[in-house]
């Protein structure tokens, strides 16, 4: 690309409460602001985009509003006019010297506060949401103003708004310079990790286009996301223009702000700006970078969108909520309180327990939605949400805390699809699997807790990835041919080796896996972040050293059907006309995918789950973002809303029944099999089943130890329900023998002695046989 030539201009700047001895500085600035509203016309068309977007209201950019009483920031009618930074009738010289080196130039230390990486404490003590405003104060003492992201890492600003002077190749092109985005494992020419610059020269930049009046407050940065390479910007100045042609410095009195940048490639550094600046578009300038590296970045910026009283600017696809909940990241004490709230609201159908403890002592909160909390009752299948095992995957722990918010709500207000899910199944919301990570990312905030802070435990073990490899023994036993006869096809056991308490286990795992083999989950799903897509097991590769593969169940199309259910039902996640959040387009595949096929990962929650236990897993990846800025809720939570709704639903689709004996007694541990699917399931305590089923008719049989084998056609339709499958067992012969026994302490039974006729008696004695030979 062709680099275009910045420009600035001499401007003149008022301090706020001028009097008396600065009247004629004040009334140049009044004839200054005259002279814009008057003769500025309109500005030229961008030659980069579509002028129609846009040309009706080109001169709305060129007045200056201010409202009575209140301090105009920065303004900018083409060069920008920052108030309230020098004395008045003082002019600024926004030409910036030339810089011919890559020496890092000196910061100006006004410049070097605004880093801040820590949580803010709140007068009461308790930590403050780093989402919130902060109380970083400027260098005049005064608290610089904050706005939330724009919508890099979230996609809201889409690739045409995005502009570099030049790049390295398509792939490291300007559309890829958003914070937090990720480069694949093998590098190429489309998706990689940042955006990288052409030249090695301090004259680069990264463009963003606001496409309308927004007040931008301040900018993150991070390094190039790279496997191979070291590349990020340790300097950087910041420009705003209101026609990408004419450009004004953020400045500190005489000299241009220098901003630090980042030390590393991961991490990220917020740098908040001295005043808000209002424009429509805003440009980084690296100033020097990694020396071992290149100039590549990627970004997101904080700014406000400025009021549009004539709607020429409404963003498109804005996505607003009615729903009258508590958007806001909740930490650990927060998210207890929630949930005591929601228990008040509505003690007849909640019940708040906890699993276990994570490793630093915070109980795993879980919370029962039913209409008999506290017991299983015969027949009603159990659901399960889990989410945040994780913990800087922020977004799926406040979806469930939203969604048992919206679920008490409606179910108050009468909603009848609420009320039949309430009373038809018992549901189970675990929204913190990883309380000590997510606590690492909430104390730093959204923007600055990078791609990983806070995944792991607090050993350092990723959670959902660390349950035992049943997929490897199962497999094995197939490849040896002792399914049936050796060993089942389900309800793998844990090998001791796992149970050990030296093994490599989390504690938060134990505490999973102790919940899942306690109650008898049918269909559960775990709620992760930074992409958008649902897999489904096997999230294993067969072949040994394959990165990724199909590797399907022998359930895969009931899996298939359930991915589809949630991705399908989700407002962008099966769009085959939106952007890829990194690497990989799942919406060709309507948002689905086979774990395998992504990349293999030995011991998930998933497999676990199919291969121990009756319950169906799945994996939600909910957004782009893992950790959104908590305006982005509301939007996040239309966006799943209706998804999260139907895939608890489909916990009703396929056969449920009771296998009884002769005296209508529960039988438990009651294998179920289907033909043509080689994965069975059980029985809960009390004899009653669910196996999840696609429509159609299937041969069924139920088994149990001692028991005759019973077989059956049962029928699924297209209508949500299970059809109903009942079986009755009657005792086998061997089983009433070996009952018999037992009770005689397993000794033979003494028979009386027969008394055989005389004439048999007298033919024995002679050696004379009998008409059979006896």
């Amino acid at each position: 690309m062709t680099r275009m030539t910045t420009t600035t201009a001499t401007m003149r700047t008022v301090t706020p409460g001028v009097t008396g001895t600065r009247r004629s500085g004040l009334l140049t600035v009044l004839l200054g602001l005259t002279l814009t509203l008057t003769l500025v016309g309109p500005v030229q068309p961008d030659r980069r985009e579509d002028r129609n977007d846009y040309s009706d209201a080109r001169e709305q950019y060129s007045k200056v509003q201010v409202s009575a009483g209140e301090e105009p920031t920065a303004s900018i009618p083409g060069p920008v006019t920052r108030l309230g930074q020098t004395p008045a009738g003082k002019k600024k010289n926004p030409q910036g010297k030339s810089d011919k080196s890559r020496n890092l130039e000196k910061t100006n230390a006004d410049s070097e506060k605004t880093d801040s990486n820590t949580a803010v404490k709140s007068k009461k003590g308790a930590l403050k949401s780093p989402n919130s405003s902060s109380e970083r104060r400027g260098h005049d003492g005064s608290i610089p103003e904050e706005c939330p992201p724009m919508g890099l890492e979230t996609l809201k600003i889409d690739d045409f708004q995005l502009h570099a002077s030049t790049i390295k190749r398509y792939g490291l092109g300007a559309h890829r310079g958003r914070l937090n985005i990720q480069a694949g494992l093998y590098e190429d020419d489309l998706y990689d990790g940042g955006w990288c610059a052409g030249r090695e020269d301090p004259g680069q930049w990264l463009e963003v286009d606001a496409r309308r009046l927004t007040k931008f407050t301040g900018v993150v940065t991070q390094g190039r996301s790279s496997l191979w390479s070291s590349d990020w910007v340790t300097s950087y100045k910041v420009m705003v223009s209101n026609d990408s042609h004419t450009w004004v410095m953020l400045r500190n009195a005489s000299k241009d702000l220098i901003f630090t940048g980042n030390r590393e490639k991961e991490i990220p550094v917020r740098n908040i700006f001295p005043v808000p600046m209002v424009a429509r578009y805003i440009r980084i300038n690296p100033r020097s970078w990694y020396g071992g590296g290149s100039i590549c970045m990627r970004v997101e910026i904080l700014g406000c969108p400025m009021p549009d009283p004539n709607n020429y600017y409404h963003r498109r696809n804005e996505v607003t909520t009615t729903d009258n909940l508590d958007f806001r990241h909740h930490s650990y004490k927060d998210m207890r309180q929630l949930m005591k709230v929601v228990n008040d609201m509505c003690p007849n159908i909640t019940r708040i327990y906890n699993i276990g403890k994570s490793h630093n002592g915070l109980k795993l909160y879980a919370i029962e939605i039913s209409d008999n909390p506290g017991e299983h009752e015969l027949g009603e299948p159990e659901f399960r949400y889990a989410a945040g095992s994780h913990g800087n995957e922020a977004l799926g722990r406040e979806l469930l805390l939203l969604l048992m918010q919206f679920m008490c709500l409606e179910y108050r207000s009468g909603n009848p699809r609420i009320r039949h899910l309430v009373h038809e199944t018992r549901i189970h919301l675990l929204p913190s699997v990883n309380p000590d990570g997510y606590e690492k990312a909430f104390q730093v905030g959204s923007e600055l807790c990078g791609w990983s802070l806070g995944r792991w435990s607090q050993d350092g073990i990723d959670i959902h990835h660390n349950f035992p490899d049943l997929n490897s023994i199962l497999w094995e036993a197939e490849v040896k041919k002792w399914i049936p006869r050796k060993m089942y096809n389900h309800h793998i056991p844990i090998p001791e080796w796992y149970l050990a308490k030296n093994s490599t286990v989390a504690m938060e795992t134990r505490a999973l896996v102790a919940w899942m083999e306690k109650l008898p989950f049918v269909l559960g799903g775990n709620l992760q972040g930074g992409e958008l897509v649902v897999t489904f097991p096997y999230d294993r590769t067969r072949t040994q050293g394959a990165v990724k593969e199909s590797s399907p169940t022998p359930d895969d199309h009931v899996f298939r059907w359930l991915a589809f259910s949630y991705a399908s039902t989700h407002r962008l996640m099966a769009d085959a006309s939106r952007r890829v959040c990194h690497t990989e387009d799942f919406a060709k595949e309507d948002g689905t995918i086979n774990g395998a096929s992504w990349h293999t990962a030995a011991g998930s929650m998933n497999d676990f789950s199919y291969l121990h236990t009756n319950c169906l897993e799945l994996s939600m990846y909910v957004g782009c973002d893992k950790f959104p800025h908590e305006s982005e809720l509301p939007e996040e939570w239309e966006n799943n809303r209706e998804s999260l709704l139907v895939f608890m639903e489909q916990v009703h689709r396929g056969i449920k029944g009771v296998v009884k004996d002769l005296r209508g007694q529960g039988i438990a541990n009651a294998v179920i099999s289907v033909e043509g699917i080689g994965h069975d399931i059980r029985t809960a305590t009390d004899g009653d089943y669910w196996r999840l089923l696609n429509p159609g008719e299937y041969q069924v049989t139920a088994q149990a130890d001692g028991y005759s084998i019973t077989r059956k056609m049962c029928e699924v339709g297209y209508q949500m329900g299970a059809s109903r499958c009942d079986f009755t067992l009657g005792r086998t012969n061997l089983s009433r023998i070996k009952e018999i026994m037992e009770k005689f302490n397993k000794q033979p039974i003494r028979l009386p002695v027969r008394q055989l006729p005389a004439s048999r008696v007298r033919q024995r004695r002679l050696g004379v046989s009998g008409p059979y030979g006896t």
